[in-house]
């Protein structure tokens, strides 16, 4: 059977490196279809840490005042105290899970699916 691409090689110099390219009769090369590896979003997963952390303290202690476990002078406190807990924890847990999962290399998650903060 014939092949069904030719490949022709060329090559060029920029910078003084060189660089090679196959040129395929269709035009395309099948690199140009391949994404690199996304870096780890630092900043990203360190305020998904953050959001975490401060989320789950603050529903703790609204529950651990809401329980009587902790006095408080004003009692009504507890519910500001979960749902802004809430609203921290949620996000910070869902994207600590999936920069968890990323970083296990488990399939279907990659950091890609972490919005980055750095632009």
């Amino acid at each position: 059977l014939p092949p069904l691409r030719k490949e022709k090689s060329s090559m060029f110099k920029a910078k003084g490196k060189e660089f090679r390219f196959r040129k395929l009769k269709d035009g395309f090369v099948d690199e140009q279809f391949q994404q690199a590896e996304p870096k780890p979003p630092l900043k990203s997963i360190a305020y998904a840490l953050v959001l975490f952390i401060v989320g789950a303290i603050m529903l703790t202690i609204g529950l651990l005042i809401y329980t009587g476990s902790i006095d408080s002078r004003e009692p009504d406190k507890w519910l500001s105290m979960v749902i802004l807990g809430s609203l921290l924890f949620i996000p910070g847990s869902y994207h600590t899970y999936l920069a968890y999962y990323a970083w296990q290399g488990e399939p279907g998650f990659s950091f890609a699916d972490i919005p980055d903060f750095d632009n």
